[in-house]
């Protein structure tokens, strides 16, 4: 309420006086105010809402670089995270995504040109199941994959899949790919595979991401399903700024 109340303060242009004294009045004066210059200015409504969606952009795209600052060890060089790619690549892309994602199935084949044609570049792939149980099944399947060497088969395999992923079709096709479904089912529950989605969850919040895939390359949060010219935009931005 009392943002609201500043946010229609900015756009009446009133005096900070009067901005002050919003801030001290009680509950009742402030829905009076709140009435008043709704019902003599109905149109500052919308102009107030511009006025607060634009702030907090302006505070999620600081908290944003904020976090990629001081989270870069852990977004860029995880340990516990896949890593697709040159491993000692110049440029490192980060990709958010989910199994069951269309938009990370259609932004999939780009992702893998460019690690074809980019023999300088690293990929780390954090899984961040967002969109149910079977989500996080297919997570958990994918990351014991990593203790049996075939991470990056397994990704391209149910990346390229059709249906919904979940415990029962990620373990089909690590069967395909002639693993351990035993050892398999233990690793699902091993604590590197609880921490990895934890701080994906953990660095998603910081970034104010709120949708997969979203990529991160330097400085750069881009969202969304970009197209190869794009990506090659970024990790050429990325690599030129050192």
């Amino acid at each position: 309420m009392r943002r609201f109340v500043a946010a229609l303060i900015c756009v009446l242009g009133l005096t900070a006086p009067l901005a002050a004294t919003a801030d001290t009045m009680d509950e009742d004066r402030v829905r009076e105010l709140v009435l008043d210059t709704i019902l003599e200015n109905p149109e500052v409504i919308m102009q107030a809402i511009d006025i607060l969606r634009a702030r907090d952009a302006e505070a999620q795209k600081a908290q944003a670089a904020q976090t990629m600052t001081s989270q870069r060890e852990a977004l860029e060089r995880d340990p516990n995270a896949p890593v697709l790619g040159n491993p000692d690549g110049d440029v490192t892309l980060v990709e958010f995504f989910d199994y069951n994602c269309g938009y990370c199935r259609r932004v999939h084949p780009s992702v893998e040109a460019l690690i074809a044609e980019d023999k300088n570049l690293r990929v780390v792939m954090r899984e961040w199941p967002i969109l149910g149980d079977a989500s996080v099944e297919a997570a958990r399947v994918s990351l014991a994959v990593r203790k049996q060497g075939k991470y990056a088969e397994f990704h391209k395999a149910m990346m390229e899949g059709r249906g919904r992923a979940n415990t029962a079709s990620a373990l089909k096709v690590a069967e395909g790919l002639g693993l351990d479904i035993d050892q398999l089912r233990r690793d699902m529950e091993a604590p590197d595979v609880v921490a990895h989605l934890q701080l994906s969850q953990e660095l998603s919040q910081g970034l104010g991401v709120n949708g997969t895939p979203a990529f991160v390359v330097g400085e750069q949060l881009v969202p969304g399903a970009i197209d190869l010219d794009q990506l090659r935009s970024l990790v050429a931005q990325a690599r030129e700024n050192g």
